[in-house]
This record gives structure tokens, C-alpha cells and sequence, in this order.
């Protein structure tokens, strides 16, 4: 699978994401009580590390702190118990590991508070809506921002899946965040899109935007594709357990590495490396001639 989008390779922590070479695995670590398939796992900060190690050990690229659900229905906590959440366990994975940690906010006060401590990253679910600050908080961090697209808020944003054009009004908020981001001094190198499956969108809509990932090539950024456990799966194969979707997940990862993705957020690190191994080999390798 040639890649023709010309992407500038970013460096993050310890190593370089070279787009398009292979697909890297942001690896979810929810430090929450709540959130909808591993809600109270890991809010505690023995459990936490621990899941952290089995992810690098597994070979993981990202690992994503969360301290805020963001499930259908999540009501917004405090600032300050969203840093209370996230902020020790940040500090405690930095002093153990080289590793490229995300903090998933959407709060700049987080975002800045989550850099300091250690973070590479900043992962943003509103795409830059929620919080007026965090372009240019970002911006004055120099550090690379993940944009998703949402509609309304995770309390709100599943009675908003009507689209005339699913594929053209992502784009066109796409490239009005990305506009509104390079204005406040954000680097056009340090972006990354994620159409936001499962956010205000219906399992057919989930689907559709597996199917055409390639269509966002003309905005020419890297693509994260967060699929992991998510109710379109469990529709598909009948199955009300999050935790029992794995195999669904290596599915979805699979048609999304085929359509054009450069990074999987996932929960169950050590099987999904796995899978992109293989896919990668399959789907982005040049054959070679028996």
C-alpha cells in the first residue's frame, strides 16, 4: 500500500513516527470509574502501572491517559478530579519508561498541567471546541495534538448523527479546526485526525467511515482510528460485552490499516500488535516474487 500523502515524519519521546512505514498502537489507559468497557480497571495507581508494563512489554508506541469518560452519556467531572486522576500516574509512567504518553483532555489547564509532568502528546475528543484555549495552549507546548471530530458532547452527541454528507462535513470541520489551529501557531506537522468512530455516529455511519478513510488524504495529515471494544462491533456480532469484542476489534483494525490508518487506539495492547504485524506485512509491503 504506497503512501503518496508526503507526511513529515514526528518525533515523539524516544522515537519517530515515520507515517505510512507501518501502523503504531496508542494504547488506552482509563484511569476512570466509568468509563464503558473498563471503567474502574485501572483507577488505581498498583493496577495502573501494571497495565502499563504488559503494554510496553507488548510493544505498544502510545500509551493514552484518560481521566475523563467520554462514553455516550458521560457527565463532566472537575478539573481538578481530572487532574487528581491523571496527572500522578502521568509522573509515575514517565519515571519508569521512555515511552510516548498521550493525556486524552479537553481541557488545555490538563493538556499543559499533563506536558509538564511528562505527556508527548495531546489528545483532544472535541477537536478543539470544547475549551478556546487549547490551540493556543497547544501551540506554546510544541507539542503534537490529535484533532477528532465530534457533534455536541459525549452526553449528547448520539442524538446528532444526521448527516446530509458524512464524508464531506467531516472534512469540512476537519479543515476548519485545522485552520483555526495552524492561526494559534500550532505546527501543520504535529496534527493528526481521527474522524471520531462511535462519536456521534450510528454503526452504519461507523462502518462507512471504515470503508472510506482514503477520502481524508486530501487534508494531509496521519490518521488515528479508535475502534477498540465500540458498540458498532458488538452490534455486528451480537455480543454485549466490550471486553468480549476483541476479535471484532482485530477486525475493524485490520479494514482500517486496508483503507488508510496510521495509528490504532486500542485497549488490548498485546493481541492488536499482533494483528497490525501481520496486516502490515500484507497490506503495506511490497510483494516479492516467488
Amino acid at each position: 500500500m504506497t503512501d503518496t500523502r508526503g507526511l513529515t515524519p514526528l518525533v515523539m519521546g524516544d522515537r519517530l513516527f515515520h507515517w505510512g512505514d507501518r501502523t503504531y498502537i496508542m494504547g488506552i489507559l482509563n484511569v476512570t470509574p466509568d468509563s464503558f468497557s473498563d471503567g474502574g480497571q485501572f483507577n488505581a495507581p498498583e493496577r495502573a502501572m501494571a497495565q502499563v508494563a504488559q503494554m510496553v512489554a507488548a510493544g505498544v508506541d502510545i500509551i493514552d491517559v484518560g481521566g475523563q469518560s467520554t462514553r455516550p452519556g458521560a457527565v463532566e467531572i472537575s478539573l481538578t478530579e481530572e487532574l487528581d486522576r491523571t496527572i500522578p500516574i502521568i509522573e509515575q509512567i514517565r519515571a519508569q519508561s521512555p515511552t510516548p504518553i498521550s493525556i486524552d483532555t479537553t481541557r488545555a489547564a490538563v493538556a499543559e498541567a499533563a506536558v509538564a509532568a511528562g505527556a508527548n502528546l495531546v489528545n483532544d475528543i472535541s477537536g478543539g471546541t470544547f475549551d478556546p484555549e487549547m490551540f493556543p495552549t497547544v501551540a506554546r507546548l510544541g507539542v503534537p495534538y490529535v484533532l477528532m471530530h465530534i457533534r455536541g458532547t459525549p452526553a449528547t452527541m448520539q442524538t446528532l448523527t444526521d448527516y446530509q454528507d458524512l464524508i464531506g462535513e467531516i472534512s469540512a470541520f476537519f479543515q476548519t479546526q485545522i485552520d483555526l489551529a495552524v492561526q494559534a501557531g500550532v505546527a501543520r506537522s504535529h496534527l493528526i485526525l481521527d474522524p471520531g468512530i462511535g462519536f456521534a455516529k450510528t454503526a452504519p455511519q461507523n462502518i462507512q467511515l471504515l470503508h472510506r478513510l482514503r477520502e481524508f488524504d486530501s487534508l494531509h495529515c496521519p490518521l488515528l482510528i479508535g475502534p477498540s471494544r465500540k458498540s458498532f462491533i458488538g452490534q455486528i456480532l451480537n455480543q454485549p460485552d466490550p471486553q468480549l469484542r476483541i476479535w471484532g476489534t482485530a477486525g475493524a483494525a485490520v479494514g482500517a490499516i486496508a483503507t488508510r490508518c496510521d495509528v490504532l487506539r486500542v485497549h488490548d495492547v498485546g493481541p492488536m500488535v499482533e494483528v497490525c504485524r501481520v496486516a502490515d506485512q500484507i497490506l503495506r509491503s511490497t510483494p516479492q516474487t516467488p
